[in-house]
């Protein structure tokens, strides 16, 4: 016997059960602030990084050999001809400050046989290569910036690289040993100008004594504050070189960049010579003993 179907009995289902809501964590305002800043800080590291990297850079490429040897005399000799006549003349006036400021200083200590030392020591140690190197970081800084960030934005730099010549070796190079050189030399005209000037306002217009103010310089003076006064503008004549081909070889935006990149190099020039001058000075003091009377 077949049997008859079976009722389906209706199965009632009933509301799914809701599933527990999980809550992550919030992302407060502190987090992001301390994202922001280190990322910030890494920012301003980074462009410190990449000038040492480049420093590295044109110091290896110094020994590679063939040396450019035109390229280093055409950038000496437009670098001595923007330099020479700014530096001479800015010379005197530094020169002549110094020698009335310590003339009327020594009148009043009493000390009048000083003045000759007084003067010629600060225009060798400090005088000479502090103007040395704003002559050559203003005139010849600023050229080397332009040209190399004229390069950069006609696409030049990008292909000397293609054809596998390196632009620090080629370009960079000669013009770092050019500024050195040029400084050194600028820098002993500046000591000539800068004690003939002061010589001339001490003795012409204060009514000092020639033989004192020459016999105080040989007592007091010594051949290291010569040789200090040379390093220093050797090693300003390296600062303002490399930092001005750096800004011009990383310009961007055009003219425009090329413009900013001029302005940074010598703002940036000036801020580091003015520190290594006070590092350099502190080292030498603390090396080399000073003489008496």
């Amino acid at each position: 016997m077949s049997s008859g179907p079976k009722a389906v009995e209706p199965t009632t289902a009933g509301p799914a059960p809701a599933e527990p809501t999980v809550t992550g964590p919030t992302v407060t305002g502190p987090t992001v602030t301390g994202a922001t800043a280190a990322g910030r800080f890494a920012a301003g590291l980074r462009g410190p990084g990449h000038f040492f990297a480049f420093c590295l850079d044109a110091l290896r490429s110094v020994f590679r050999r063939p040396f450019q040897v035109r390229e280093f005399v055409q950038q000496a000799w437009f670098i001595s001809s923007v330099s020479i006549l700014p530096a001479a003349l800015v010379a005197i006036p530094f020169g002549a400050v110094i020698a009335l400021q310590l003339g009327s200083l020594v009148r009043q200590l009493g000390a009048q046989s000083f003045t000759g030392a007084a003067s010629v020591l600060a225009v060798v140690r400090e005088a000479s290569p502090i103007v040395t190197a704003l002559i050559i970081a203003g005139a010849g800084g600023s050229a080397i910036c332009a040209d190399l960030g004229a390069r950069k934005i006609r696409e030049e730099l990008d292909a000397m690289e293609v054809l596998g010549i390196d632009p620090i070796h080629r370009l960079v190079v000669p013009r770092i040993i050019a500024s050195m050189l040029v400084a050194v030399l600028l820098n002993g005209l500046v000591s000539v100008v800068g004690v003939a000037g002061g010589y001339f306002f001490n003795v012409v217009l204060q009514g000092g004594t020639p033989g004192a103010y020459l016999a105080s310089f040989q007592a007091l003076g010594q051949l290291p504050d010569l040789i200090v006064g040379e390093v220093k503008a050797l090693l300003f004549g390296a600062v303002a070189a490399l930092v001005a081909s750096y800004h011009g070889m990383t310009a961007k935006g055009g003219p425009k960049g090329v413009g900013d990149a001029v302005n940074q190099s010598v703002v940036l020039t000036f801020m580091l010579l003015f520190a290594l001058n006070f590092v350099l000075t502190a080292v030498y003091f603390q090396l080399v003993p000073q003489r008496g009377m």
